[in-house]
């Protein structure tokens, strides 16, 4: 599929979708949203994508906030519209998308750039990456998740700290924060990306969908997480992966996992 402000392309189990408005220093419109919609659809009805990784072009950034331009003359209504619209399309589609996304975050990631990169299972980042939310510095908050995942990720007093002052950390300090997993150079952020995405696909990717619905049960309101891991521990009794899995490992042999 053509698209004007995304590139997506795989090649061994992995999709790679970069968001591709460099001049724009990739921000997010509503364009891009409703591309990167798109590209998650197929990558998620596609069976030979195992992992997606999402990354920005170029190294000056990841996506370093939304267009503003696109909303600054929005009405309250317009404003919650937009902020509902784009979670839906978008940002809690990533975060419960069946298959592990891996945001390799190159440059800044500001705004809805971070609230993306945090929408992703995991994060590594190169060591020029710069993260923050800027939104109160121009009368408005966090509106793509950004209020919600910070605090699970770095704990309410850092969440706090970044929102209110509306100041950047870089990669090492993401680092200690625990907001990304790993910092590499700007040369080896992909290459690593994809030595991970291998590690991961050498597992049951059906199990590994299954996790992904577990751990993120525990953040929603009103269900019992360990009630869904039950259910889903028990479900995978029933999965050609468990069968291939337990067989490989009591006949001492490397399992062929089947993905069903």
């Amino acid at each position: 599929m053509k698209y004007e402000n995304i590139l997506s392309e795989t090649q061994d189990g992995i999709a790679q979708i970069t968001i591709n408005r460099p001049k724009k220093l990739n921000a997010l419109n509503k364009e891009t949203i409703s591309e990167l919609n798109r590209a998650f659809r197929l990558a998620e009805g596609d069976a030979e994508v195992k992992v997606v990784i999402l990354t920005g072009s170029g190294e000056k950034a990841f996506v370093a906030g939304a267009d503003i331009s696109e909303f600054s003359d929005y009405s309250e209504e317009e404003g919650k519209e937009l902020a509902a619209e784009g979670q839906r399309l978008l940002f809690d589609y990533v975060a419960n998308f069946s298959k592990p996304v891996i945001a390799a975050v190159n440059g800044f990631a500001l705004g809805g750039g971070l609230e993306l990169a945090m929408a992703a299972h995991f994060r590594i980042a190169s060591d020029n990456a710069k993260m923050g939310l800027p939104e109160v510095s121009l009368g408005v908050i966090p509106g793509y998740g950004g209020t919600q995942r910070l605090p699970q990720l770095v704990g309410k007093g850092r969440a706090m700290e970044m929102i209110m002052t509306a100041g950047m950390i870089d990669a090492n300090q993401a680092l200690q924060y625990n907001l990304v997993n790993h910092v590499t150079t700007v040369e080896e952020l992909l290459p690593f990306a994809e030595k991970l995405a291998g590690k991961i696909m050498k597992n049951s990717l059906v199990a590994i969908s299954a996790a992904i619905k577990a751990v993120n049960s525990n953040y929603k309101e009103g269900v019992n997480g360990f009630e869904v891991e039950i259910e889903e521990f028990g479900n995978a009794f029933g999965t050609e992966d468990f069968k291939e899995g337990t067989s490989a490992f009591l006949n001492k042999r490397k399992a062929s996992f089947p993905g069903k």
